[in-house]
């Protein structure tokens, strides 16, 4: 075992002075420890952002309004400034723009003049389909070069992006993109994983179908060109039986990826306001329909130019990788390397195939500099005894998607001597870090080292205090630029308000347990509510429920994942069956194979387990909070208040989880 607070790394002298945080330190005339710094930026966060855009030389007008007016939730920056995400993100000349590699060996490389060219093309073929400031453009994509071509020439248009990944099922898809109205699809006809071929096509069509605001889908025949053994440069065909779906859509046109980049145009810049939607993320979807979240374009970039340069150390001719999806709100922040001069590595693939090393050699072969991952993947290095060796250029590596236990920051430790481990804590609802590292910081393990610059970030007890020291509910009682401008389709921001003001009014509760300690460090606990978390990414209940509930034997369900404490835990099924039905084997098998096909293999449970009833509030809503407090060792009375459930008794068939 290794003791929570082991120092493990300690910056030198060298590495301090060179440090991208240190220069900006100098360039503002202070110094000190870091929390002063930290401090500072919360106390005075208008000189704080304001120092962000003129240290960054942000490409934008600031305009002549207040850095920041009015309070959460309806705090808003910069006020008359404008400002284009892909201007920022395409600034710089020169060297490797992004390298992308997939599972099977396949690699290609694009410089800054071609990806600049590429997007030109590209937002060429959007003006021609009618897209324009205001549009959505959805991606179905996975992490591939044409999704981060896609998303930069839909941005520099204004017109606004929205992705999920193609192991996504249909019905995860079109809850998403149905709420925001897209008018192009871009889509791939499948994809490999782990050594398979997964076949979209018709997924793609049902998606399509469900989608009646569509002027086009844009075909891309990704898995085709795998499997025919084609370079990636040439995985795009103008022409041939792949070019689209093999059932015309009901709504718009088809055409391929190569007909939509086929003219070259322009490559021009629609400055927008700061807070113009840039993106459309979504939440997990725990109580009903995933949470259509949209970023602005100034809040991305302010936050990605802090968050990349001083807590990753990133600059120019650096080698960014992140293993996500683009699902995932850490695709969001790797393009983002673009912004700082930066390369990121793009990777399509399964993070163990063909073996537990395969994410370690793509950072030894790209030569990674700063290298991150979901905390599941560092310990499943260690439990499989990996060895590491190369990875001379790494300086950094980045764990996130749930707490990283002290084991994991000794591997990392013993394996890289020298080379930091940080690991960061934040979510979609910002898409970036509150917590995390820098490299004027030690390492010690199961410790974060520091909140962010610019996010103050507290512990709440039950009553609302602020505490140091003990453990509490994770908040933000500053605002920050990249908090969400708003929900989709939500005019009156209610569902914005209810989603993290609602508790604490006037503070952001974010739904994590956190313990801040007095030199400003602090340990993340795992969610405080119902939220999943499975191999480090976020998924909500209500997405089973839509599944499992379809079928006849079903009555109810609930689904609770045990995880804590950076330990994955158990996904735990249970249902109560409809009159005269019963749990066997083949209902199980069939449930399983709904939820892998419909919503993704992480979805499926461990475990299903039959019970007489679901525990509900006096109102219907599921009492999974407290199920979950149960199984993870909670005696039954106080878990719940039995007064304000339709049906304490159910409570006592749900025991404390094994293993």
């Amino acid at each position: 075992m290794v003791a929570e607070g082991e120092l493990l790394w300690e910056p030198s002298e060298e590495v301090v002075a060179s440090a991208r945080l240190t220069r900006y330190l100098e360039w503002l005339g202070r110094s000190g420890p870091y929390e002063d710094l930290w401090q500072w930026s919360v106390d005075r966060p208008a000189e704080f952002w304001t120092s962000i855009w003129d240290y960054f030389d942000v490409l934008g007008e600031r305009g002549d309004g207040p850095v920041v007016s009015g309070e959460m939730p309806a705090a808003r920056w910069f006020a008359g400034g404008t400002i284009n995400y892909a201007e920022n993100a395409l600034r710089h000349a020169g060297g490797t723009a992004l390298v992308f590699v997939s599972e099977d060996g396949a690699r290609q490389e694009l410089t800054r003049d071609e990806l600049r060219d590429e997007v030109a093309r590209v937002r060429a073929g959007l003006v021609r389909l009618g897209v324009g400031r205001g549009d959505r453009v959805a991606g179905y994509l996975p992490n591939i070069p044409q999704a981060l071509i896609a998303f930069l020439a839909t941005a520099s248009l204004g017109a606004i992006w929205s992705a999920g990944s193609p192991d996504f099922g249909v019905a995860s898809v079109v809850d998403r993109f149905k709420q925001i109205e897209p008018k192009v699809l871009i889509a791939v006809d499948g994809y490999r994983y782990n050594g398979k071929s997964y076949d979209r096509s018709a997924a793609v069509n049902e998606i399509a179908a469900a989608l009646p605001t569509l002027r086009a889908t844009v075909w891309i025949p990704y898995l085709a060109a795998a499997e025919e053994g084609r370079p990636p440069q040439q995985a795009l065909p103008a022409e041939g039986p792949a070019e689209g779906p093999t059932e015309e859509p009901p709504h718009g046109e088809v055409i391929g990826w190569e007909g939509l980049r086929a003219e070259e145009g322009p490559l021009e810049f629609e400055r927008v306001p700061f807070d113009h939607p840039l993106w459309i993320l979504y939440s997990s979807g725990t109580t009903g329909l995933p949470k259509p979240i949209v970023h602005g374009h100034g809040g991305v970039v302010l936050e990605h130019l802090k968050s990349l340069a001083f807590h990753q150390d990133l600059g120019e001719g650096d080698v960014f990788f992140w293993y996500t999806t683009t699902g995932w709100m850490m695709w969001n922040y790797l393009v983002g390397a673009l912004l700082v001069g930066a390369t990121p590595v793009l990777y399509d693939g399964a993070a163990t195939y063909p073996s537990p090393a395969a994410l370690w050699r793509i950072a030894d072969s790209e030569q990674v500099t700063y290298f991150g991952v979901g905390a599941p993947y560092i310990m499943a290095s260690l439990k499989s005894g990996l060895r590491l060796d190369g990875l001379e250029r790494l300086r950094g590596v980045g764990s996130t998607g749930s707490p990283l236990p002290p084991e994991g920051f000794a591997w990392v430790s013993a394996e890289l001597p020298g080379v930091p481990v940080g690991s960061f804590s934040g979510g979609t609802d910002v898409c970036t870090g509150f917590v995390g590292a820098t490299v004027l910081h030690p390492i010690r393990a199961g410790i974060i080292p520091c909140r962010s610059l610019g996010a103050k970030v507290e512990s709440y007890d039950p009553a609302g205090r602020s505490v140091v020291g003990e453990v509490g509910e994770l908040v933000l009682t500053q605002p920050m630029p990249s908090m969400p401008v708003m929900f989709w389709n939500d005019p009156d921001g209610r569902r914005y308000f209810d989603s993290y003001f609602d508790v604490y009014p006037g503070v952001w509760r974010h739904g994590d347990w956190i313990k801040i300690n007095k030199d400003g460090s602090c340990v993340i606990y795992g969610r405080s509510d119902s939220t999943l978390n499975r191999g480090g990414v976020r998924m909500g209940t209500s997405e089973f429920y839509r599944v499992v509930e379809r079928f006849d034997e079903i009555a109810d369900s609930m689904v609770i994942d045990t995880g804590q404490l950076g330990q994955e835990g158990r996904l735990l099924l249970y249902v109560t069956l409809a009159p005269g039905a019963t749990l066997t084997e083949q209902l199980e098998r069939s449930l399983c194979t709904a939820l892998r096909e419909e919503l993704s293999p992480r979805h499926v449970p461990n475990e299903i387990h039959a019970v007489p009833g679901i525990p509900r509030t006096l109102s219907g809503k599921k009492l999974e909070v407290p199920v979950r407090k149960i199984l993870l060792g909670t005696p039954v009375e106080e878990a719940a208040n039995p007064d304000a459930m339709a049906n304490p008794e159910v409570l006592r068939h749900f025991r404390p989880a094994a293993g």
